[in-house]
């Protein structure tokens, strides 16, 4: 794979294409290039430099978690004991490792390091997540969760206005 070139700049045609993508992972390479004016080749070659570039990162499927279960979502903000590179690698390497992890942010402004996003199956999956796997984990000094009530607003397509020439 060539490498990453972020700097280069994105046209209208990139855009559109970037757009369709994320509401549609499944497009057809024909349909994607109707819609956005260009023909399929052209099309396809776009599509093939943004993901070489890394812009397009990955297709995935989205599930609905509730069809499948897993009923309960939580935000978990964790307090590390000692701000030093071992303990932060440690916690990161065992909580990638959790396929009940959706998310894990470093983060500032808080009385927290850590913001995680968990989805579990119920509140005795999440107890069992939290005291069997995340509270043992070195440093892990304090832990705060947050349980998801409702999502009035859930995308997965990122804002592309600001890129508009």
């Amino acid at each position: 794979m060539p490498p990453k070139d972020p700097s280069h700049p994105l046209d209208r045609y990139d855009l559109h294409i970037l757009d369709l993508l994320q509401r549609d992972g499944e497009i057809s390479n024909q349909q994607l290039a109707d819609r956005v004016g260009l023909s399929p080749s052209p099309c396809s070659r776009r599509v093939k430099r943004l993901e070489e570039e890394g812009v397009i990162r990955k297709r995935v499927v989205l599930l609905d978690p509730s069809l499948l279960g897993l009923e309960l979502t939580a935000y978990i903000q964790i307090s590390m004991d000692r701000h030093t590179p071992d303990r932060f690698e440690n916690f990161e390497r065992n909580i990638a490792e959790w396929p009940e992890v959706l998310e894990c942010s470093l983060i500032t402004g808080q009385d927290a390091d850590y913001l995680i996003k968990v989805t579990v199956t119920d509140m005795e999956h999440f107890r069992t997540f939290l005291l069997d796997k995340l509270t043992p984990v070195a440093g892990v000094s304090g832990v705060h969760s947050s349980f998801v009530l409702k999502r009035p607003v859930e995308r997965t397509a990122l804002p592309l206005n600001h890129l508009e020439g």
